[in-house]
């Protein structure tokens, strides 16, 4: 994104699960993240915060959708809590969630503009937002390349390499050493996030580096057009 930016290109970063939750209590399972993030109940919009910076770090542009977080999210019918613990996080999309998917596409098709090259997740680790929104976007007029989601594409290939079973192609997008230390600095801007991943900061600088050395680069995908 920051060599895009450099080229003359806009660029901007949208944030499906971004939204508030619900008037109330959040769960034992939300209070524990809170908690290991250092954030208090406006975790939200603290998040919000560190994207602000991490994109304005980029030199991008910036949207967040109503969606909450999954950790916020409860099932419509019953009011209970879908996503309760890590396991679920990473686990398959619930009823409640599955009824978004098509609001969210109409949403995305209402706000992009014809001329976009939307870019999303491949939903790599299976994380539910990231399913969601790889499930929304799907279908798209706009939609050019999916991401490949870092870190999981580190921890398990397995799903890259179903990709290229299936006849996927793939283009590795350079990334120059400018343009690398623009990516770890727009990660850091996350805070919070980092002890989710990586042990600190350094650990997370030397895993950006390793995976864009792989390639100088980044890869991204596309199904074949035949």
């Amino acid at each position: 994104m920051w060599e895009q930016i450099q080229q003359g290109n806009q660029a901007s970063i949208w944030t499906v699960c971004g939204g508030e939750p619900t008037a109330g209590d959040i769960s034992p399972f939300a209070r524990s993240l809170h908690k290991r993030w250092n954030f208090d109940q406006n975790a939200p919009a603290q998040r919000r915060l560190e994207d602000l910076r991490s994109c304005q770090s980029l030199g991008a542009g910036q949207r967040y959708f109503p969606l909450p977080d999954c950790i916020y999210r409860r099932d419509p019918q019953t009011h209970e809590y879908i996503y309760t613990s890590e396991a679920a996080l990473n686990g398959s999309l619930q009823p409640g969630d599955k009824q978004v998917i098509a609001w969210l596409r109409e949403e995305l098709r209402m706000a992009l503009p014809s001329e976009a090259v939307l870019v999303c997740p491949l939903a790599l680790g299976n994380h539910v937002d990231h399913q969601l929104t790889h499930s929304a976007s799907e279908g798209l007029e706009q939609l050019a390349w999916y991401y490949a989601d870092f870190p999981y594409v580190t921890q398990d290939s397995t799903q890259l390499d179903q990709l290229i079973r299936d006849g996927w192609q793939s283009r590795v997008f350079a990334i120059s050493m400018d343009g690398l230390e623009a990516w770890m600095n727009s990660i850091s801007a996350h805070a919070s996030q980092i002890s989710t991943f990586w042990p600190d900061e350094s650990a997370m600088r030397q895993a950006i580096y390793d995976y864009w050395h792989l390639s100088d680069g980044i890869r991204m995908w596309r199904k074949h057009a035949g």
